[in-house]
């Protein structure tokens, strides 16, 4: 057959990740990017999807299961990870993203050229954002500045932390698993997270209230994720093979996984809905006071990736003039 790959042994892909088998994650990423990559190898690459961290550790140790060989392929939240991906992070400063589509293929092409230092040891095959976070409370709804005090809101990172702060509640860092018990059992009285997560985490039964933000405005936060390989496992590979792993890389491999994440809102936002939980939009002259109070983030974060030999105000500005093409 005309143009039809070379046979060679077919080849089983690791694939670790910390979420539930039902979570956009595995269903709506994971899932077809393993099945594109089958058809295209004619059934040479397969994928073992293992969820949940099957394969053992932490999602803190997702990122160097890859380096290690643990898993091949791995799907992370870097910045669990605090102060290790100081450039990458700053797509996670306060107010900076608008969509997962755009933000995602622009974090793609910030990371290639800014970041290579901090992935090394990995083969980055796409960065993704979410569609950007919401704040999910048990006991009561967040409308203004002064509804912060007192809470305790979990944090995804290092940045959400600092955000957390500046806007005057108690942050409580955690990866995403982690939330639902503690929502439940009231460790946290809250939690920045997307809509996206609702419906794996069945975190519509738990939270009572919503408080989204203006959405004429950026959103609040957002978390940056790696889809990564580890190098020996690709050179392991024959060239065609190779070659449909690069295929599905990149820049716009990221930004499919980031319309993903947006096409996720609406239906996990009815889930809420349908239990007729309490929703609040803050309105844009509210969510200004708020940029106000969380300025500070990205000035510290200037600072700190300077003090490391980088130019924090052009890295800066290069990743907002990316978020806008």
């Amino acid at each position: 057959m005309a143009g039809a790959l070379p046979s060679h042994a077919e080849v089983v892909l690791k694939v670790h990740h910390m979420l539930p088998p039902s979570s956009t994650a595995q269903t709506k990423l994971l899932g077809p990017w393993c099945a594109k990559i089958a058809a295209e190898s004619a059934g040479e690459l397969k994928c073992q999807i293992y969820p949940s961290m099957q394969l053992g550790g932490m999602p803190t140790q997702l990122f160097d299961q890859a380096k290690d060989g643990v898993a091949d392929i791995i799907l992370t939240v870097p910045t669990y990870q605090a102060a290790r991906f100081t450039v990458t992070e700053v797509f996670e400063l306060p107010f900076m993203t608008n969509t997962a589509e755009k933000a995602s293929r622009a974090l793609w092409n910030y990371a290639a050229k800014y970041a290579a230092e901090e992935y090394k040891g990995v083969r980055p095959l796409a960065f993704h954002t979410h569609e950007g976070a919401q704040i999910h409370t048990t006991k009561k709804q967040v409308r203004t500045m002064a509804d912060f005090a007192g809470l305790k809101l979990r944090a995804p990172s290092r940045l959400s932390t600092k955000l957390v702060a500046a806007l005057g509640s108690t942050p409580v860092p955690m990866p995403v698993p982690q939330v639902p018990e503690s929502l439940a059992k009231g460790v946290i009285d809250g939690a920045l997270l997307p809509w996206e997560v609702m419906s794996g985490l069945k975190l519509d039964e738990i939270v009572k209230y919503h408080t989204e933000t203006d959405s004429s405005l950026p959103n609040i936060a957002n978390t940056i994720f790696v889809l990564a390989m580890n190098p020996a496992k690709y050179e392991s590979l024959p060239p065609e093979l190779k070659k449909v792993i690069d295929a599905n890389s990149g820049a716009e491999t990221s930004a499919w996984i980031g319309r993903i994440w947006d096409e996720t809102k609406a239906p996990n936002r009815k889930l809420a809905e349908a239990r007729n939980n309490a929703f609040y939009t803050v309105p844009a002259a509210e969510v200004q006071n708020w940029i106000k109070a969380s300025e500070g983030v990205a000035l510290e974060w200037v600072k700190e990736v300077t003090a490391k030999g980088y130019d924090g105000d052009k890295l800066l500005a290069d990743a907002k003039a990316m978020l806008m093409q």
